[in-house]
């Protein structure tokens, strides 16, 4: 299991990766802002699921999944952000986003999302 995270803050960043280390994830790849997480995308294209934040310098999480799905990839990506506005929401989703995660979060809520966006890639 790969995962590619999108987040501008080294620590938001570190955070999410133990959360997801200590779950069932073996591989996790970071990207400081959008553009990078796209060229690394694109470049080693084999994530498993990618997480992203909305506010990021460079390109965006919402631009970054845009980006992604005109790609024609169907690799999950969760928003993982403090945008928690309905509308906000419905944007992501319109984008292609499979879920969504509100900061901030706990343990718990990070694996039930996990589940429901890779039910099958638990060990």
């Amino acid at each position: 299991m790969r995962v590619l995270i999108a987040e501008d803050s080294g620590v938001m960043r570190k955070i999410i990766c133990r959360g997801l280390h200590s779950l069932w994830v073996e591989e996790t790849v970071e990207a400081a802002d959008g553009a990078i997480a796209l060229e690394l995308f694109e470049k080693e294209n084999n994530f498993d699921l990618v997480l992203t934040d909305w506010n990021m310098p460079n390109m965006n999480g919402l631009d970054l999944v845009k980006a992604i799905r005109a790609t024609g990839s169907k690799v999950p990506i969760m928003m993982i952000t403090t945008e928690a506005e309905k509308a906000r929401v419905v944007e992501a989703i319109q984008a292609g986003i499979n879920d969504y995660l509100v900061k901030p979060f706990d343990q718990n809520m990070l694996q039930e999302k996990l589940d429901r966006v890779l039910p099958k890639a638990k060990s």
